[in-house]
């Protein structure tokens, strides 16, 4: 870890889930005057010490990505890595900052970017700040937490990013996520949506940081790997384009260096950039290329061990809690989407409704070993229950 950087005047905090040990991003809110505000979103740095070719780099290249499942995960990194480079509270963290000067309407005034140690002050994780810091204490007026004005403003700042970004269109109805925890052979899955102002805090951000970064590249003639969204589908580019569902143009994965290769990589061309020295990689490299191909097939295999892996653990809960009624919100012809569980099913005897009908199904068997689900059509729910979908924050 480089002791020479020089240290920044801020005091920033990180926001993640309780089981996160990789903490990739912090943030910061520093007064200016006039009301301005300058807003740091600082990213760890282990491009500062794992040089290409290194045996670090090398662990980290046959890995490419964090993969998680229940109650644990395989890092890319080694742990003495992580320990290193992860932004933990209480310590002064290398990091690659982005600093967004903002004008009182939240406009953006100037950018720049520095190599620098960063104060982390706290690790924020998600359950408890989402019990101080949520639309109802925010319309109260009343957010009783210690970083309550910072994260007000950042609040502010997200939600003029989000609106610049998707250029007045309406914001997409936010789909729960889900997390999986396995404790002394029970299965618990939470369930969290996406859309509250943490989310948006961290989620807006984190766009525009790999935006800029992106289109920092690729003004700068440093060669990147993008990620781009043309007629709906994603994949991975070395050439800058738009990514449409984002609606931002040169958008570089650069924001999670300690749990995605590509993010390492883009980081090495974005500190030699801002040193004003030669990038480890040109255009056309086949190191370049190689990471890129390489994490492209590794991110979609370990996205389908996701998908198989929660399909797996979502049989296990009906099954735990001898679930014979479920509901379900119909997605198209036979097939409908679970309420409470990130569950996609196959109805055959489900009759034509219209999408978004929501019904009530029978469960009928579970097959474990070929991870199949076979489901009955009961009843169509009143349209007035739709209102009744439950908002508890957990299955249990």
């Amino acid at each position: 870890v480089p002791s020479d950087l020089p240290l920044a005047e801020v005091e920033a905090f990180s926001i993640d889930d309780v089981t996160t040990t990789e903490v990739d991003d912090a943030l910061s809110v520093t007064g200016l005057p006039g009301g301005h505000l300058r807003i740091g979103i600082h990213i760890a740095a282990p491009a500062l010490g794992i040089a290409p070719g290194s045996a670090l780099d090398a662990a980290a290249r046959e890995r490419l990505s964090t993969v998680y499942f229940p109650g644990q995960k395989i890092t890319m990194l080694p742990d003495a890595a992580i320990d290193a480079y992860s932004l933990a509270e209480g310590r002064h963290c290398p990091a690659l900052s982005r600093y967004v000067d903002v004008a009182p309407d939240f406009s953006i005034a100037a950018q720049t970017t520095r190599i620098e140690r960063v104060p982390v002050t706290h690790n924020l994780r998600h359950f408890a700040l989402e019990q101080a810091f949520n639309e109802d204490t925010l319309a109260a007026g009343r957010v009783d937490h210690t970083h309550a004005d910072a994260l007000t403003r950042l609040w502010r700042f997200a939600r003029a990013l989000e609106a610049a970004r998707r250029g007045g269109e309406p914001e997409a109805e936010a789909r729960p996520e889900y997390s999986f925890y396995v404790e002394n052979d029970r299965v618990r899955i939470v369930r969290r949506l996406r859309g509250t102002p943490i989310d948006k805090i961290v989620s807006e951000l984190m766009i525009h940081v790999n935006g800029a970064w992106g289109r920092e590249l690729a003004a700068g003639g440093a060669a990147a790997i993008y990620r781009v969204q043309e007629s709906g589908k994603v994949r991975m580019s070395t050439v800058p384009a738009a990514h449409e569902g984002l609606g931002v143009t040169g958008y570089a994965w650069a924001s999670s260096p300690l749990r995605r290769y590509v993010d390492l990589v883009n980081q090495r061309q974005l500190i030699a950039l801002a040193r004003g020295e030669a990038p480890p990689y040109r255009a056309g490299d086949e190191q370049l290329l190689g990471a890129m191909r390489d994490f492209e097939a590794a991110y979609e295999a370990y996205g389908e061990f996701q998908r198989q892996m929660e399909r797996y653990w979502c049989l296990r809960w009906l099954a735990q809690e001898d679930a014979q009624t479920v509901t379900a919100t119909v997605i198209r012809e036979s097939l409908a989407r679970f309420d409470t569980l990130p569950l996609v099913v196959r109805v055959p005897s489900l009759p034509p409704l219209d999408p978004g009908s929501r019904v009530e199904l029978a469960v009928t068997g579970i097959d474990l070993l070929e991870l199949a689900l076979h489901c009955e059509f009961r009843r169509q729910l009143a349209a007035e229950a739709q209102a009744t979908r439950s908002s508890d924050a957990t299955t249990t």
